[in-house]
């Protein structure tokens, strides 16, 4: 007697797709399952901390109301990515985002609170790459969550945007330069 679970995990994310917008649940929770950290770690990057388990949720919410909607035109991971940056354009929309300020590093120095300084330095670093990253062109951005994010090639990058392999790594070049330069603006600014 075959297990259907272990039927469904051969299947690809567009077959999944399609057995889910028939009404199989099982279906929909694989692709859950298989997506949620790719979803959430973009939304990671561009959501501020407390709010980025709700926009996931919200990303999924969205997806299983908008199933009907996929054609298998594309991939399922595009088709899903597409979804995933208009609900953080939402909820940046809806919000008025603001970095938190920086904690007084001075407080942190002795050993018992160095763990802690480490952690509040990581924050305020990946803060820092939020912002900058939320001031580029929605391609560079783009670009550059497909490669660090969700760790594509850049073939499937390019494949993905229909570009050749060299405009793809020449983007790529091109936003993280950008980035670097919308991070050392700020760290000017915050001296």
């Amino acid at each position: 007697m075959k297990c259907p679970d272990l039927a469904l995990n051969i299947l690809s994310d567009e077959e999944l797709a399609h057995l889910a917008k028939m009404g199989k649940q099982e279906a929909f929770g694989l692709l859950y399952e298989r997506l949620l950290p790719a979803v959430y770690a973009r939304v990671r990057f561009k959501i501020p901390g407390p709010d980025v388990e709700d926009v996931t949720q919200e990303v999924f919410i969205a997806i299983l109301k908008s199933l009907h909607n996929f054609r298998g035109q594309s991939k399922f991971s595009t088709w899903m990515r597409t979804i995933t940056n208009r609900k953080i354009v939402d909820y940046h929309r809806s919000k008025s985002v603001k970095l938190v300020e920086n904690p007084d590093y001075e407080n942190l120095s002795d050993e018992s609170h160095g763990s802690q300084f480490q952690v509040a330095k990581r924050q305020d670093d990946l803060a820092s790459v939020q912002h900058a990253l939320l001031q580029l062109p929605q391609n560079y951005q783009d670009i550059l969550l497909m490669r660090f994010v969700d760790e594509l090639p850049f073939s499937e990058i390019a494949r993905q945007n229909s570009q050749t392999l060299e405009a793809t790594k020449s983007l790529f070049r091109r936003s993280v330069a950008a980035l670097a330069e919308k991070m050392q603006e700020e760290a000017i600014e915050n001296e």
